[in-house]
């Protein structure tokens, strides 16, 4: 490797404080009044009119200009390869939310199209998504149980299901949970934050959607081995269901089970060919479809359901439905299920989203994002659809077949119609095992997620434990629970990092303006006289007492104890003070008070004079300080007064904007501290101590690279 080449340089400028720099520089006014704020918000012009229309409706930006011979060829077998996906994926994921599976095409459909229209993302395939139909299957049975539709049959002499009024409930509760959560995402959006996404991190999503897939394989179980278990709800629920299921694995359906073991065999198969031939063939092979269509026509030609009693999908009614008013009643039942689909759903999308706009060189709004999903929930909700998201697999297939807008996302949805209006009722015989199998197959994908934690346990420890424990509340507390306790133990760990910074005390590399940790670098080298101090994380509350017990540690005398002597000190000296006083009062002449002073002079104590051994200034770097708090800021105020009264003068160096408006609304400054103590860098506060007196003489003369 060939050696860098090193070009010196010098900088002649005059030291400069924080109140000579504003001077300088001529510092503007950073805080302007809410009152201003709200004028500039309001205030209106064409231009701005414009942008602000084209930003809620995207697509009538880029629509008109549409490159139809560069994109066309590549959104149509795009949009029909994803169409063709979403007809088994739709059915089965409606099985995950307990609703009909006609209500999953339907869900395939009409919210498509209104990403259509308000979406940002070229490249995302949004719609029925596992984890999401689990959380919406999670509501359906809790708040419309099969025990509140038991009724006697005559014929059986025994108690069955009203199927009919159970899916209308769980369809109602689907579509007020959808509305709200669609709701809440708007209002988010409208607000501006879409930021608040943020806290949920990548190993959060993932752990969490590893754990929300084992339900949805634990759901799925009464499908593959044909058996009715016990809904449970609440912690621990999945446990109790996988007992359930074990308990009545003796009593299996062998047709069912047959069925499913062949359809898994078959997917994965067809699957791996599929991933053999991806770079031969242009299109990928519709391998859930072929399925569906395969296991329907033997499903009929056997009579499956009659001869082995296989549960098949039932009547699936043609045509769309009119739309109906969700049951606002539900939302308050809801709520809380409702806000987490919305963040769920959301950080799911904008995180896709924003891995295929770095990819192809756009930018996706995440707050229009927020607003695209929030109406295509909200409306969908009007049409019976349950919450949808982005679908990883059917957006690497829109993506590998040539999509290059969402243009593929709406040719999608008609092919959706199409199979809606002409083709879904073909599906009555189709097996639930078989969709089921679907499932399974499809969650390979989060299955590997698994592989997250060595990976993480290489890189970062803390970001493992994340993944870990949010994977085991997801499982343990259910997917509504488990997520807002995975965000708490998230965000403690970021509390816990701020309130355990590293703490350095810092040197200056030779004939250099750098200073770096004493302890990490053998040639640096600390200056005589000045103790500089440095902490890695900002200054707030919840670490102001350890920063001031690292500061002691750090500087090596116990401030405390030197004031409690001074202290001690001249408590002694004013009580001898008094004394003489007190004996020259009872003297009558000049002569005889001059007599007591010289017989007590022997005695008097010295006042308090600084060791020569702690340092004249200290600096604190605050670089790594982005806001102060009230506690931050008397912190710092306690700092510099108990060091200044043993003599210690204190800087503050490299302040931010944000932290010097901090510190003046704070009270930090008065007519004793002003911005003099205040530098731009820990370089200038060192020249400061070193050209102002403060110093010793034998400190002074020290070389220091100006």
């Amino acid at each position: 490797m060939a050696q860098r080449k090193r070009m010196a340089y010098n900088v002649s400028r005059d030291i400069l404080d924080e109140e000579t720099l504003d001077e300088i520089a001529e510092k503007a006014d950073s805080n302007p009044s809410l009152c201003d704020k709200l004028k500039k918000s309001l205030r209106s012009s064409g231009p701005k009119a414009k942008k602000r229309l084209l930003g809620t409706l995207p697509i009538i930006s880029w629509l008109p200009r549409y490159p139809f011979k560069e994109n066309a060829l590549g959104d149509l077998i795009s949009g029909i390869s994803v169409g063709i996906m979403q007809l088994p994926q739709g059915m089965a994921y409606a099985l995950l939310a307990s609703v009909p599976p006609v209500f999953g095409l339907y869900s395939s459909f009409y919210p498509v199209l209104i990403y259509f229209l308000f979406g940002t993302s070229k490249h995302i395939s949004v719609g029925t998504y596992a984890v999401m139909s689990v959380m919406i299957g999670s509501v359906t049975e809790r708040l419309a149980p099969e025990s509140d539709f038991m009724t006697f049959d005559n014929m059986s002499n025994s108690s069955i299901v009203d199927l009919v009024s159970r899916d209308a409930a769980r369809v109602r509760v689907a579509a007020a949970v959808t509305c709200l959560s669609g709701l809440f995402q708007v209002l988010l959006g409208l607000l501006q934050l879409g930021f608040l996404v943020t806290y949920l991190s990548e190993p959060l999503v993932r752990g969490y959607t590893t754990g929300a897939a084992i339900h949805v394989i634990v759901s799925q179980l009464k499908y593959t081995f044909g058996i009715n278990p016990k809904r449970h709800n609440g912690p621990l629920s999945l446990i109790y269901t996988v007992l359930e299921v074990c308990y009545l694995v003796p009593k299996t359906n062998i047709g069912t089970l047959v069925v499913s073991i062949v359809a898994i065999i078959c997917l994965i198969l067809t699957k791996e060919l599929n991933a053999y031939l991806s770079k031969k063939i242009p299109v990928p092979i519709p391998v859930e479809l072929l399925g569906i269509v395969i296991a329907t026509v033997i499903s009929w030609q056997v009579n499956l359901n009659e001869q082995f009693g296989v549960d098949v999908v039932g009547k699936i009614p043609t045509g769309l439905q009119a739309p109906v008013v969700p049951d606002f009643s539900l939302f308050s039942q809801v709520i809380g299920d409702a806000f987490a689909l919305a963040f769920v759903g959301y950080g799911i999308a904008i995180s896709l989203g924003r891995i295929f706009a770095l990819k192809y060189g756009y930018n996706v709004d995440s707050n229009q994002e927020f607003i695209a999903l929030g109406l295509s929930n909200s409306i969908g909700g009007f049409f019976q659809c349950f919450a949808i998201s982005c679908s990883m697999s059917r957006t690497m297939v829109q993506e590998s077949t040539g999509g290059k807008t969402q243009v593929a996302g709406a040719l999608s949805a008609i092919v959706i119609l199409f199979i809606t209006l002409w083709i879904g009722v073909l599906f009555q015989d189709l097996p639930k095992a078989v969709l089921a199998s679907i499932i399974y197959v499809n969650l390979h994908g989060m299955m590997k997620q698994f592989l997250d934690i060595p990976a993480l346990w290489r890189t970062n420890k803390i970001d493992m434990v994340v993944w870990v424990v949010t994977f085991i509340l997801t499982v343990l507390l259910n997917p509504d629970l488990g997520l807002l306790a995975s965000l708490v133990f998230s965000l403690l760990t970021v509390i816990f990092r701020t309130q355990l910074p590293q703490y350095s005390r810092l040197g200056q590399i030779p004939n250099t303006d750098i200073y770096k940790p004493v302890e990490d670098y053998n040639q640096v080298r600390e200056v005589p006289g000045i103790f500089i101090f440095r902490s890695s994380a900002t200054l707030y509350y919840a670490n102001a007492e350890m920063y001031q017990e690292a500061l002691e540690k750090k500087s090596g005398f116990k401030i405390n104890k030197i004031l409690s002597a001074k202290k001690k000190l001249e408590a002694k000296r004013e009580k001898f003070e008094r004394k003489i006083a007190k004996k020259a009062a009872k003297k009558k002449t000049p002569e005889m008070v001059e007599e007591t002073a010289k017989e007590d002079i022997a005695v008097i104590p010295m006042d308090y004079m600084p060791d020569p051994s702690l340092p004249r200034a200290i600096i604190l770097d605050l670089s790594a300080v982005n806001f102060l708090d009230t506690v931050g800021v008397k912190t710092l105020r306690g700092i510099q007064s108990e060091y200044g009264q043993i003599g210690i003068e204190v800087f503050l160096a490299c302040c931010q904007t944000g932290v010097v408006d901090n510190l003046k609304s704070g009270g930090f400054f008065n007519d004793k501290v002003t911005k003099s103590c205040l530098f731009s860098t820990v370089h200038d506060a060192v020249l400061h101590c070193q050209t102002s007196g403060i110093l010793s003489p034998e400190q002074e003369n020290t070389e220091t690279y100006f």
